[in-house]
């Protein structure tokens, strides 16, 4: 399975690209994480649970990080067993272009792969549940760097953060 995709983030490239490989923001944004640990140099080792069709099982697994272009690219790989659920195993490679207002045009492939149980499911659910997956990952992290969608003209209380960038900014 293979799919491409790309998010405008309200966020310049630098925060973006270490946001990608903060170990805090991944168990964030990965769908059904418990657990991921380590770091971009030695890698993440993760504890994902998740339901593709019958079938739930809990992956855990390796992710590390390659073809690191500081604030412009990275290459994500993972490998995950489920036990008697099998393998998933994929990989995204991931651009980041600065855009002209401040922001990040953030742009991805990925490529995606399971056998064992999860196989024999048949391509069609498991291509919907990668794309699902992988869209909800991005989702989640534009949602962690940007804050929820901004409340209707001045509801949100004075001076409150919004989301990943505030944190370590202090800005909104």
């Amino acid at each position: 399975m293979q799919m491409s995709d790309q998010r405008e983030i309200k966020a310049d490239p630098a925060t973006v690209y270490a946001a990608l490989l903060d170990p805090d923001m991944l168990k964030h944004c990965v769908p059904g994480a418990q657990e991921v640990e380590g770091n971009p140099t030695d890698g993440y080792t993760a504890t994902v649970v998740q339901k593709v069709g019958p079938v739930k099982a809990t992956f855990k697994g390796q992710v590390t990080m390659s073809d690191m272009v500081e604030n412009e690219k990275l290459t994500i790989t993972g490998e995950g067993k489920g036990g008697a659920a099998g393998f998933a195993k994929g990989g995204a490679v991931v651009t980041l272009t600065p855009t002209d207002v401040g922001g990040t045009l953030l742009a991805y492939d990925v490529e995606a792969k399971v056998g064992g149980k999860l196989a024999q499911l048949g391509s069609r659910l498991i291509d919907g549940f990668a794309k699902k997956m992988a869209d909800q990952f991005f989702t989640n992290f534009v949602t962690q760097l940007e804050g929820p969608a901004e409340p209707a003209e001045d509801d949100a209380p004075e001076g409150e953060k919004k989301g990943w960038l505030g944190k370590i900014t202090g800005r909104s």
